[in-house]
C-alpha cells in the first residue's frame, strides 16, 4: 500500500506541474494524431502531405480505405482501394477522428500489464463505440455535422486514456484498481480539457464533452446532445463508469421519450455497425 501511495502521489506532482506549464507529456502513440492534425490545419498543407503521413501508418491507411467503403460514406458502392481517394471521400474530420482512434488502440498495446491492458481495451471499446453512434445518430436526425459528432464520440474517454497511458510507468498502481479509478475520477476532467485544448479542437466539442452541463431535450439537437445519446446507446461500458447519462427528455413524458430513442436505435444500428467496423478492424 506504501508503494501506492507513493507513485500516486508521484504521478499527480508530475499532472499538476504539467498542467500548470501547459505542456502535457503525450504518449508516443499520440505523435502520427497530432501530426495530422497539424497538417490538416496548416493552410499551406496539401492533400497530398496528409496522404503521405497516412501512408507511413499501415493501420491508419488500412481503417481510411474500410471507412471509405463504408455504405454511408459510399452509397454508390464504388469501390475505392486507395489511400488517397480515400481520404477525398471521408473528409478531414473523420480522419482526424480515425487517427486519433489508430493512436488510442495502440496505447492498449502499450501497458505491460495484462490488467491495464484490459483496462485500456474497454476504455478504446467505449470510445469506439459511442463514436459510431454519434456518427449515425448525427447522420439520422441532420442535427449536427455527423464527422464532428464522431470524432467528438472518440474523444469522450481522452482524460482517462491519458491518466491510463501514464500509469504504466507506475505499476504499484495496479494493486488497488478500486482507489486507482478514485484517482482517475479526480483528475480525469482537467486532463480531458487539457488533451482536447492541446489538440486546439473547437470549444463546440470541448463544451460538449463538459460532465457538467445539462442534457438536451429530446430529439436532442445539439452536439452534446448526439453525443450524450450516443453514451446512453453504448453497448460497450466504460470500465472505470457505472450507470448511464440522464435520458433526454422533452416535452413529452418518459415512455414516449424512450420508444423514440428505441426507434432511433433500431433505425441506425445497421449504420453504426458498419461505421463501428471501419473504426475497430
Amino acid at each position: 500500500m506504501q508503494d501506492f501511495e507513493a507513485q500516486t502521489r508521484t504521478l499527480a506532482a508530475q499532472i499538476e506541474l504539467e498542467l500548470e506549464e501547459g505542456h502535457l507529456n503525450f504518449p508516443t502513440a499520440m505523435e502520427i494524431s497530432l501530426r495530422i492534425k497539424q497538417l490538416a490545419d496548416d493552410p499551406n498543407s496539401s492533400i497530398d502531405d496528409i496522404v503521405a503521413v497516412v501512408r507511413t501508418e499501415p493501420v491508419l491507411s488500412a481503417k481510411v480505405i474500410r471507412m471509405a467503403n463504408a455504405m454511408l460514406l459510399n452509397p454508390y458502392g464504388a469501390r475505392i482501394t486507395s489511400v488517397n481517394n480515400a481520404v477525398k471521400r471521408i473528409g478531414l474530420a473523420a480522419l482526424r477522428c480515425l487517427a486519433f482512434a489508430v493512436s488510442a488502440e495502440q496505447l492498449t498495446q502499450d501497458h505491460r500489464s495484462p490488467h491495464f491492458r484490459a483496462l485500456a481495451t474497454g476504455l478504446w471499446q467505449h470510445s469506439a463505440d459511442v463514436a459510431s453512434w454519434a456518427y449515425v445518430f448525427a447522420h439520422h436526425l441532420r442535427t449536427v455535422n455527423p464527422d464532428t459528432a464522431m470524432h467528438t464520440g472518440m474523444m469522450v474517454d481522452i482524460g482517462q486514456f491519458f491518466l491510463l497511458a501514464r500509469a504504466a510507468d507506475y505499476p504499484a498502481l495496479e494493486s488497488n484498481i478500486g482507489r486507482f479509478s478514485e484517482f482517475m475520477a479526480v483528475w480525469k476532467d482537467p486532463i480531458s480539457r487539457s488533451v482536447l485544448e492541446a489538440f486546439e479542437l473547437p470549444d463546440e466539442m470541448v463544451d460538449a464533452l463538459d460532465g457538467e452541463a445539462p442534457c438536451d431535450g429530446w430529439p436532442p439537437q445539439t452536439l452534446r446532445g448526439i453525443v450524450q445519446t450516443a453514451i446512453l446507446a453504448s453497448d460497450a461500458p466504460n470500465p472505470f463508469e457505472h450507470g448511464k447519462p440522464c435520458v433526454p427528455q422533452g416535452d413529452s413524458d418518459t415512455e414516449s421519450d424512450r420508444q423514440q430513442l428505441a426507434s432511433l436505435l433500431d433505425a441506425t444500428r445497421a449504420g453504426k455497425d458498419a461505421i463501428l467496423n471501419a473504426i475497430h478492424d
